[in-house]
């Protein structure tokens, strides 16, 4: 019986489930060749309105089947938690932040895909096609690629006074989370941009991180004086009001506050890539980690052929033009980028000038991310709150490479 199940998994191109939990699932009640579809589809939070609207476009356009799609809100950074504690409850087709597709794959939760990939390749980034993709298998929808990008007040910087790090904080205030937690998620790319690796030059590697190396030290060493710079201001939660105040007059940020900026500051609002930075090897860009939005299907999902079907057209350019209208979500796929409503936004061209190898690194999958962030947070703020001193920089960045990279047996 063991066999004839393999044989039909070949022909649906559909894998067995491996020990290790990274292959497919396959269940003998598969549903392939059916005109009832029942499907279930997790979206992010404040998102349902406009997918309720899309989902009906679907099916509109498919009338040979009777789908009955459920639309429901689900905070998508707990997706992978959620389908990984009871997956044949969860959603069929579920959203998630690329950096937790490494759990899912290695829990075998989620569906390796078997139909437009070529098309998913073609017609988007290529970091967005990476981070849809583990260990060479593709995964994933991308239906997002987003950075954080600088914004500025236009009357107190010129464009030229934006494009260094020491220009910006001689002319004006910079605020930056330096003192909280979301430091990692904003400080750790700048190992990189200086030379260092994070799991490894792909991200892939979980013996690759090289934090504790002469470079690292120097990133270390210039966030530790960061705290002498009286135009670097420590701010959070308190960003926006920073600004409203004057206690800043650019910050580093996310698409999350841009509409508020927009409000804010009006003509007066500026926008652009990452300045550079002298860590100690000379100047380069400063990075911002790169993220993309995947529609995944579930590996235990009866209809496989219909979920896929759903998640390539949930992530259509068309669709992703749509979200960026009503949701702000910066598209992923190059014709959606190219698409006038984009183009002319200019939050929108600078997070895609920040998409790129020069201003961004795309977040590693691999599940010891979840080791990573357990530790880096405390790094980056005891240095910047001096309670870590430069004579224990090296051995502060030898234990936290230790504690972050599995031990061999």
């Amino acid at each position: 019986m063991k066999k004839l199940f393999i044989l039909i998994a070949a022909v649906l191109g559909v894998t067995v489930l491996s020990s290790c939990g990274t292959a497919q699932a396959y269940q003998p009640d598969i549903h392939v060749h059916t005109k009832d579809v029942t499907l279930k589809l997790w979206v992010d939070l404040n998102q349902g309105t406009y997918y309720r609207k899309v989902v009906q476009d679907f099916e509109k356009a498919h009338p040979d089947k009777n789908y009955h799609i459920t639309v429901l809100e689900s905070e998508s950074g707990q997706a992978s938690t959620n389908v990984q504690k009871d997956p044949e409850a969860a959603a069929d087709v579920f959203i998630t932040p690329n950096d937790r597709l490494g759990q899912l794959v290695e829990a075998g939760a989620v569906y390796q895909l078997t139909k437009y990939t070529s098309g998913i390749k073609a017609n988007n980034t290529p970091t967005a096609v990476r981070a849809a993709t583990y260990k060479g298998k593709m995964y994933g929808f991308p239906t997002t690629a987003e950075s954080m990008f600088l914004v500025y007040d236009k009357r107190k910087f010129s464009a030229a006074d934006v494009t260094s790090f020491a220009k910006l904080t001689a002319k004006g205030k910079l605020g930056i989370n330096l003192q909280e937690a979301g430091a990692d998620y904003r400080e750790t790319p700048w190992f990189i941009s200086n030379g260092s690796y994070l799991y490894g030059k792909n991200g892939e590697d979980p013996y690759g991180t090289t934090f504790n190396s002469a470079k690292g030290v120097q990133v270390l060493t210039w966030l530790g004086k960061l705290q002498h710079n009286k135009n670097v201001v420590p701010v959070n939660a308190d960003e926006i009001s920073a600004m409203q105040s004057g206690k800043i007059n650019a910050a580093l940020t996310g698409t999350w506050n841009a509409p508020t900026y927009k409000q804010m500051l009006g003509k007066n609002m500026g926008v652009t890539v990452y300045p550079t930075a002298d860590f100690g090897s000379g100047a380069v860009p400063m990075k911002a980690f790169e993220g993309s939005n995947l529609y995944c299907v579930n590996a235990f999902t009866k209809y496989p052929l219909d979920a896929m079907q759903l998640a390539n057209y949930l992530t259509s350019p068309k669709v992703q033009v749509g979200a960026f209208q009503a949701l702000g979500k910066i598209p992923s796929a190059l014709a959606a980028r190219r698409d006038p409503a984009v183009t002319k936004d200019p939050v929108a061209k600078a997070v895609i000038a920040m998409t790129t190898a020069k201003h961004s690194v795309l977040m590693p999958e691999i599940p010891e991310m979840n080791v990573f962030w357990q530790h880096m947070n405390a790094v980056l703020v005891d240095v910047y709150n001096g309670k870590i001193q430069p004579a224990q920089y090296q051995a502060t960045l030898d234990k936290f490479v230790h504690d972050v990279t599995p031990q061999k047996k």
